[in-house]
């Protein structure tokens, strides 16, 4: 009697004939590096892929890095230059977003405009049946589920996915820890096993982020005052702050520190308090332009949202209105940011507790 070989080199057999093509975003870093050499062990058509979204990535070490990489694998490897998109999508974004005096988050429209739309696009054009990426979250079928690593989960930043994003998307890197996709790294034989995390902003890395949008945007001096109305300082303009941002003043000689808690665009004014303030915590927020990964779930809905990444998820209910109302008030809601909404993962429950990022929306007021 024929002995079938074992389920996982089936599938390795079974890729190996459908020749199914992946192209994985390597940035560079320990996290995609290991994803791309997962999905070349599992039996895929690898190709990497480093995309350039700044002036003055074309040769720096991300790029050798990911070259490097891409040798050890022995897998094909490109650069696609998508500096233009990147300005255009996201950077100008940023811009306009300030300029409304709105606080924007880049990296979810990195992940809409860049990764998972041109980067997409032009990877099936090219023949690849899937992209993948060194995001933390996992894929169960129509659903996005956080990653094994709460730590690093990265579901967040993805709430704008559409079905068919997500049907030709990949994340090997959510079933592990970052101390096990270390450890793969190491075993691997990568370069990158210890290489530190980026930093900053997306595609662009660790910057004094004031000064970099204060370079696009007019200063207007504008004053600093109490909840009592009361001038304590000065300001470039209150389009460069966000609700919730510390700041130290020199008040009476001693320097204190204040967080905004209310901008006043109109005129041109930062009301800011002690951490502890009832003007820092609200108990409800608007949201609009809203996507949901699979289904639109029932309104009203008991469901729990993050406002912020890495917040521990906060329980909440959603209505029709697009309120959202917190079961306890939540500090530092921020217009301009994402509200991305989770609950437990109807689909895997019999496997065990499973949390799905069921989609999200943005802060209007």
């Amino acid at each position: 009697m024929t002995k079938f070989p074992q389920r996982y080199n089936i599938v390795l057999f079974m890729r190996k004939i459908l020749n199914e093509k992946v192209f994985v975003a390597m940035s560079g870093g320990v996290d995609s590096s290991v994803a791309a050499a997962l999905l070349k062990k599992e039996g895929y058509d690898v190709t990497g892929v480093h995309m350039l979204c700044w002036e003055g990535c074309e040769n720096n070490r991300d790029k050798q890095d990911a070259m490097r990489v891409a040798a050890v694998l022995d897998i094909p490897f490109l650069v696609w230059d998508f500096k233009k998109e990147y300005r255009e999508a996201v950077f100008n974004y940023m811009v306009r977003e300030y300029s409304a005096g709105r606080t924007p988050n880049p990296d979810v429209m990195c992940n809409k405009e860049i990764k998972f739309g041109i980067f997409l696009k032009r990877a099936l054009e090219a023949g690849a049946d899937f992209i993948a990426t060194g995001h933390y979250v996992k894929k169960s079928g129509s659903a996005l589920l956080q990653a094994k690593d709460k730590s690093k989960d990265q579901s967040y930043f993805l709430w704008t996915l559409t079905q068919d994003q997500l049907w030709h998307s990949l994340f090997p890197i959510g079933g592990y820890l970052k101390s096990e996709v270390r450890g793969l790294a190491r075993g691997f034989g990568l370069s990158v096993a210890e290489k530190k995390d980026s930093q900053g902003l997306c595609f662009v890395g660790k910057i004094d982020f004031g000064e970099f949008i204060k370079n696009e945007i007019p200063k207007k001096i504008g004053a600093i005052v109490s909840p009592d109305g009361k001038k304590i300082g000065e300001l470039d303009g209150a389009l460069f702050y966000t609700v919730g941002q510390r700041h130290v003043l020199n008040l009476g000689g001693q320097t204190a520190p204040v967080y905004v808690a209310v901008k006043n665009l109109l005129t041109n004014t930062l009301v800011v308090s002690q951490e502890k303030d009832s003007l820092l915590y609200k108990k409800e927020l608007f949201a609009e332009n809203f996507n949901w990964i699979d289904k639109i779930p029932a309104i009203p809905f008991s469901c729990q949202v993050r406002i912020r990444y890495r917040q521990p998820l906060q329980e909440a209910v959603l209505y029709e209105d697009g309120r959202v109302e917190f079961l306890c008030p939540q500090r530092a809601v921020a217009p301009g940011q994402s509200i991305v909404f989770y609950a437990p993962s109807e689909a895997l429950a019999e496997e065990g507790e499973e949390t799905e990022m069921l989609g999200g929306a943005i802060i209007k007021e």
